[in-house]
């Protein structure tokens, strides 16, 4: 009887839980993100007359890597991103739109599918088409490919397990607004914590890829070498990231807003914003 009682009361406190705090956390972050907290900037300068750059990090239950984001972008621009929440469909004036990691909705269904059905992300694709760059990671790349932004698809990695580390990723394209300031076949030390990184992609799409130079970056060794040795996740040729055809949106599953302080452990995903602060400003 005991742990019947116990059984109804718990799924009841769930129930309410579920209602109320998405809720209570929207209120909270809305408030914060239109200026009701002081310590929140939300100036929408445009370019053209101050050049600066605007970007917005959007954020869904279980985005965990949004605070890394703003140093990251923050130390490149000098300004701090503004934030949206997932239902959120009204932005601020931005020329940066940031999808960032973490285990949006607990991965569940597939990772980001759920993510990529929320209102926000309908704002984001109308912003993609007018040519707004969009940078997703990790989970935000997952989402991009989810929502339709990115082809193919990232699933779980072929050892089943979860990867936490550095690994060695080659650039592939110095021509974007994304790596400007890097160099073709430059090696690059990027931290990677993702357990359905593994991207996907027909013969088709892949040959596709090739030909329209959408293939950003690829897991590699700190030699160069492009193979099944040096391939952390299974994916396609090796595959880290990729540009849209119109290359305003990358999608990568490393890390390189944890990769912009020799403290943490280095510095090689800085250029990667800064090459968006080159482009946008």
């Amino acid at each position: 009887m005991n742990i019947l009682i116990f059984r109804i009361v718990n799924h009841l406190l769930l129930v309410i839980l579920k209602a109320l705090f998405p809720k209570a956390l929207f209120t909270e972050k809305s408030l914060a993100c239109k200026g009701v907290n002081p310590s929140v900037t939300w100036l929408h300068l445009t370019i053209s007359e101050h050049g600066e750059m605007n970007s917005t990090i959007v954020i869904f239950p279980g985005t965990n890597r949004e605070h890394d984001m703003v140093m990251a972008v923050q130390q490149a621009s000098g300004k701090k991103p503004n934030f949206v929440w997932y239902n959120d469909t009204s932005f601020p004036k931005t020329d940066l739109i940031i999808v960032p990691g973490g285990f949006s909705y607990g991965d569940y269904l597939r990772s980001g599918a759920m993510a990529a059905r929320s209102p926000a992300m309908n704002s984001v694709l109308e912003y993609a088409s007018k040519g707004v760059p969009i940078l997703g990671v990790c989970n935000g790349f997952q989402i991009l490919t989810e929502v339709g932004l990115l082809p193919g698809a990232l699933i779980r990695n072929k050892n089943l397990k979860f990867i936490c580390r550095n690994v060695s990723i080659k650039v592939e394209v110095d021509d974007s607004i994304f790596t400007s300031r890097y160099s073709k076949g430059q090696i690059l030390s990027i931290p990677v914590a993702h357990n359905d990184g593994n991207y996907f992609a027909s013969e088709g799409l892949l040959q596709e890829l090739h030909d329209k130079s959408q293939i950003a970056f690829k897991y590699t060794d700190q030699s160069g070498r492009v193979d099944a040795s040096t391939n952390p996740n299974g994916s396609c040729e090796n595959i880290a990231g990729i540009l849209n055809a119109q290359k305003n949106v990358l999608g990568l599953m490393p890390h390189p807003e944890n990769a912009t302080d020799r403290n943490l452990g280095g510095i090689d995903g800085r250029p990667l914003f800064q090459s968006l602060v080159d482009a946008i400003t």
